[in-house]
């Protein structure tokens, strides 16, 4: 086999390798093999295993790009599959607050929060939301993200939430990460709906669905399904819109208390149910027996001071696939590091290392359908690859700076 790029001199190789979704027991099967190369040719993998095996059998070309680890380890690149990483404004003076003892409710009910976002986003030219969300995403590149989800959903109006897809589009065009865009109208009732919430909804349905599925502007919908937010009916009706244009399905669910999301998650065959902070144990069952993903932010119960986290321990014991994201956002996922997210993952859900590693990379791709391409090192799939300065556990020591390189593609995008 012949190839034009090699990873050698590696201490492991954690290929995360084998079918998707790892659920129960082989969420903790992160495939390790020591001492191996991975091989690419045109940005596809073609090669893992042993040195000697790779000298018997494979060959590189004259131009071949050849990255000594040095005795480091490599990981799948990292899969982001929740972020609302295109936004404008500057919500840091929330933190503050938030610091001083308010709550997510009371910053909200002040005019901060989403709407807050809302109203910079608006008013933002797509100049300065393209350049505002570039540098976000050069952030992710550098902590090793090589694919992510992006949403919509601080327009709140059909032309802003149109404006804010297409500068995902433009963007993606040309940066590195490969990004699985998301509509969602339905983040929260404009200021101007609330009084009559039903006409939202049903501008949500009817106008904004159609043309963002008539420009295929995004791949999925959610709905942030939540007390005093969408209703469970709202959001059954608004996901069953979205599924009627084409568009695949995902949701926030229970994050502030037991809102009914992972009911709506089950009935409607979501991909991913996200958050789940309140999920209980007849929830998680639901979800196990739906084949829904259990996507979970640990960064946001963090900057929210939420005091909890979500039972991710519980849910990987009832046989809920369970994947990781950061969440990034303007209000509460001020973190772009997936290696973060696996950290507080372990410390504060019980995850083990290995059970992390899986839902920050092949779980975490199947939560964004990209399991065929992105989330494992196994032949057939793209070249992206996390080069790390020692042992892989060293991802979870919080700004040590493990990462050596990132690589997209077959090209390293990323190195220090």
């Amino acid at each position: 086999m012949l190839a034009d790029f090699l990873i050698r001199n590696t201490s492991e190789v954690l290929t995360c390798a084998g079918p998707a979704p790892r659920i129960g027991p082989r969420q903790a099967d992160a495939g390790s093999i020591a001492r191996a190369v991975v091989a690419a040719h045109e940005g596809v993998i073609v090669f893992v295993g042993s040195e000697d095996d790779w000298r018997r059998d494979g060959a590189l070309t004259d131009a071949a790009v050849v990255v000594d680890a040095g005795g480091g380890a490599v990981v799948p690149g990292f899969v982001d599959p929740h972020t609302h990483v295109i936004f404008a404004g500057d919500r840091r003076d929330e933190l503050r607050r938030r610091l001083a003892g308010a709550t997510y409710a009371d910053i909200a009910s002040s005019g901060g929060g989403i709407v807050s976002s809302v109203t910079a986003t608006r008013a933002a030219t797509e100049t300065a939301l393209a350049d505002a969300t570039r540098a976000r995403f050069d952030e992710m590149l550098r902590c090793g993200t090589t694919t992510c989800e992006a949403k919509s959903g601080y327009g709140l109006t059909t032309a802003d939430e149109i404006k804010m897809l297409r500068v995902l589009r433009t963007i993606t065009a040309v940066h590195a990460i490969d990004v699985s865009p998301t509509f969602m109208g339905a983040h929260e009732v404009p200021v101007e709906y609330r009084d009559r919430r039903r006409a939202y909804v049903d501008l949500v349905i009817r106008d904004m669905i159609p043309a963002v599925a008539r420009e295929r502007l995004a791949e999925w919908c959610d709905v942030f399904c939540e007390t005093g937010v969408f209703t469970p009916d709202e959001s059954r009706e608004i996901l069953g819109a979205a599924r009627d244009a084409g568009l695949k399905l995902r949701i926030h669910a229970d994050e502030m208390g037991p809102s009914g999301g992972s009911r709506v998650a089950v009935d409607m065959r979501v991909r991913s149910a996200d958050h789940l902070i309140f999920v209980d144990e007849a929830g998680a069952d639901g979800l196990a027996a739906a084949g829904v993903v259990a996507t979970l932010l640990p960064i946001a119960s963090f900057y929210l001071k939420l005091g909890r986290s979500a039972p991710a321990r519980m849910l990987i014991d009832r046989g809920v696939a369970v994947a990781l994201a950061t969440d990034v956002n303007p209000g509460g996922g001020f973190s772009p590091s997936m290696p973060f997210a696996m950290a507080l993952a372990c410390f504060t859900m019980g995850l083990t290392f290995e059970e992390a590693l899986v839902g920050a990379t092949i779980n975490a791709a199947y939560a964004l359908d990209r399991h065929a391409d992105a989330g494992s090192l196994e032949p057939g799939k793209l070249m992206d690859a996390v080069i790390i300065g020692g042992p892989a556990v060293d991802l979870i020591r919080v700004g040590a700076e493990p990462i050596r390189a990132v690589v997209k593609r077959g090209r390293v995008r990323h190195a220090r």
